[in-house]
């Protein structure tokens, strides 16, 4: 008898679990203010920011400077900017376009400020 109802009380809960699965799944987050800076940064401001603050830039790559490191300009002026291989994910940019870049502020003890990318948009 206990095996009875067992096997019963088994049926219902996994018919009720079941019976809430609609067969779609759903992606869902939160929508909101977020804790963290959302507006856009500008490159004077980025260079009296504390060393690993969070960022987002918004202007032109004008040029390479070799190996991962690229110059940024915005209305406000330039700074050069770190950009791992991996962190292009295919988007192809010129001096032309303008992009939106999400990193951090990094300070340097013998060079400049710069921006470790973390991701950049294409606009």
């Amino acid at each position: 008898m206990r095996k009875l109802t067992l096997v019963a009380a088994l049926l219902v809960g996994s018919s009720v679990a079941f019976a809430q699965f609609t067969g779609e799944t759903q992606t869902g987050g939160f929508k909101g203010q977020s804790a963290t800076n959302n507006s856009t940064t500008t490159v004077k401001e980025a260079l009296t920011l504390r060393d690993d603050t969070k960022v987002t830039l918004e202007g032109s790559i004008v040029k390479h400077l070799g190996g991962e490191n690229y110059l940024f300009r915005d209305a406000t002026g330039e700074i050069s900017i770190e950009i791992d291989h991996d962190d292009w994910r295919g988007v192809q940019v010129g001096p032309e376009d303008t992009v939106i870049i999400y990193g951090e502020v990094d300070h340097h003890r013998h060079r400049a400020t710069d921006i470790d990318v973390d991701r950049i948009i294409k606009k």
